[in-house]
């Protein structure tokens, strides 16, 4: 759990506590505003990961930070089998409401919901895992909402260790975060983003927590033009903007492999992609996308 700061222009001070990023109904809501239009995903993504599962034979797929089901519905729509999984129950609940409402479909009536906890997937989920998955997806830069709150990271660990039991042999996670060094040495956050290229986006703003001098934690402000959306929504009256924080840690990128690596084991194939492209074809990348194939 992580620091949240939520506020919308016309609230004045912001709500603030230890708790799920998301747990702010209204948090969600304006998340929704930011990533829901599922036509501005970009063509190049969804290539990408399509192509991808299908060039590895990939056919039923667990997505263990769905959120509101962006990912998931994109996956149901192309003939995979989806399970998937979120702590927060408040963005949930819309992956939920796209369920049932495209319930006549048959992918999506046999589509399968849960909420579960990183730190304890294996056991929230083990009458879903089968003989395991094919692959395990952890996309959208959620790896790193989940902070070191020991100072050793093995919270993270633990949940990657996770990850890898639910995968099958021959199977594959992948899971991405952002270039958190170049944020780190810029002191800036693309607001364009490579996965949603969301009309609503005004700006990011960016700040790091240091501790001991190193950093600790990336806050992003993200500024989100609401007009005409959450007012239609809503019953009571929002002001146009809204913004949001989202703490988030820094991953490193060479630390990051050997955590995966560690679960995996150092023989598991590994492969990075930058933006959705071979690493050596992207200079500087918004996003880091780690591929690892179960031996």
């Amino acid at each position: 759990m992580t620091d949240t700061i939520f506020r919308s222009r016309s609230l004045g001070t912001p709500a603030e506590g230890l708790r799920d990023q998301y747990a702010d109904g209204k948090a969600a809501r304006v998340w929704e505003i930011f990533i829901g239009d599922k036509n501005s995903r970009t063509q190049n993504y969804r290539n990408f990961l399509t192509g991808l599962l299908r060039s590895r034979g990939c056919k039923r797929i667990l997505d263990v930070a769905c959120g509101t089901g962006i990912d998931s519905v994109l996956l149901l729509e192309e003939g995979f089998e989806v399970v998937s999984v979120d702590a927060s129950d408040k963005m949930l609940k819309y992956a939920l409401k796209t369920r049932w409402a495209r319930r006549k479909e048959t992918a999506f009536d046999n589509w399968i919901i849960e909420e579960a906890n990183w730190l304890t997937l294996y056991d929230d989920i083990e009458q879903h895992i089968g003989d395991g998955f094919d692959a395990v997806i952890c996309l959208g830069n959620s790896f790193a909402h989940m902070m070191d709150s020991f100072g050793d990271q093995r919270e993270q660990r633990l949940a990657i260790k996770n990850f890898e039991k639910c995968v099958k042999h021959g199977g594959l996670l992948l899971i991405d975060h952002r270039n958190y060094e170049y944020i780190i040495k810029s002191g800036s956050t693309p607001s364009k983003c490579l996965y949603y290229n969301s009309k609503h986006m005004i700006d990011i703003k960016t700040s790091v927590l240091f501790e001991a001098g190193k950093p600790a934690m990336v806050m992003l402000d993200y500024i989100i033009d609401a007009s005409g959306v959450l007012r239609t929504r809503d019953s009571n009256k929002e002001d146009d903007v809204s913004e949001f924080r989202l703490s988030y840690y820094p991953h490193q990128l060479e630390t990051f492999k050997v955590m995966l690596l560690e679960a995996f084991g150092t023989k598991s194939s590994y492969k990075l992609f930058g933006d959705f492209k071979s690493l050596e074809k992207a200079e500087n990348p918004n996003f880091f996308i780690h591929l690892v194939e179960k031996l």
